[in-house]
């Protein structure tokens, strides 16, 4: 039987897979051209090893996983926000076995808030966020991913979720996220003005001892799992 996860949907997720456009992608902007390809090949190497443990779990052990994380993601809402009604929050539509948030998602809509999903408008830029609701129809975008319509209205987000492919904490208690490799999100955060929250969701299993930040990278200021909460930002 093929995994559900795998089949065709319309819906969007995150448009961070310049990686597979490229393979060899690495960020210019580091401060040193051979450490960035070092970089870029290890984390490479780590996406692949995350990726192929993530895909190994059975669509009924995501669901689980999902549902405790979902429940520790509504309390840290919960508990930074109070109520969502009236607040922009861009969400994912999960692809790659990424943890499925979309009951939260029309939960979030029934309660007033106004759900946003990232867009490519233009490639190497920062996303643009556009409006979805469970009657929202999906059109093809950048790399043929279901988006909301061009005519869909432009949000900005106070809050952003971000699937995680890795994360990893520092000394300090920062938030680190390894994505796809394409650089959307750091291009994002670094744009917005104010910043939102930004909180990674994904395993506790994809844990690392680091992901070597690089002057390009942007913390996220918490990770939710199924296991709990890390990182959380003042």
């Amino acid at each position: 039987m093929s995994d559900p996860d795998d089949a065709p949907r319309g819906y969007a997720s995150p448009p961070c897979l310049a990686h597979e456009q490229d393979p060899g992608f690495f960020d210019p902007l580091a401060t040193d051209s051979r450490q960035a390809r070092d970089v870029a090949r290890w984390r490479r190497a780590e996406r692949e090893r995350l990726l192929a443990r993530r895909r190994a779990l059975s669509a009924a052990q995501r669901a689980r996983i999902a549902r405790a994380a979902s429940e520790h993601l509504s309390r840290l809402l919960s508990d930074r926000f109070g109520t969502l009604k009236g607040r922009a929050i861009a969400a994912y539509w999960p692809i790659k076995g990424e943890l499925d948030l979309r009951a939260s998602m029309a939960r979030w809509h029934e309660a007033g808030a106004f759900v946003a999903l990232p867009v490519v408008e233009r490639k190497a830029a920062p996303l643009a966020f556009r409006r979805w609701t469970p009657a929202t129809r999906m059109v093809r975008g950048v790399w043929n991913i279901p988006s909301p319509p061009p005519d869909a209205a432009p949000l900005v987000p106070e809050i952003a979720l971000a699937p995680l492919v890795g994360w990893a904490l520092d000394a300090d208690g920062a938030a680190w996220r390894l994505g796809y490799g394409g650089g959307y999100l750091d291009r994002t955060l670094a744009a917005l003005a104010p910043r939102p929250f930004a909180i990674g969701v994904g395993l506790a299993a994809a844990r690392l001892s680091t992901i070597l930040a690089q002057p390009h990278d942007v913390p996220l200021d918490a990770i939710v799992t199924e296991e709990g909460i890390a990182g959380e930002g003042p």
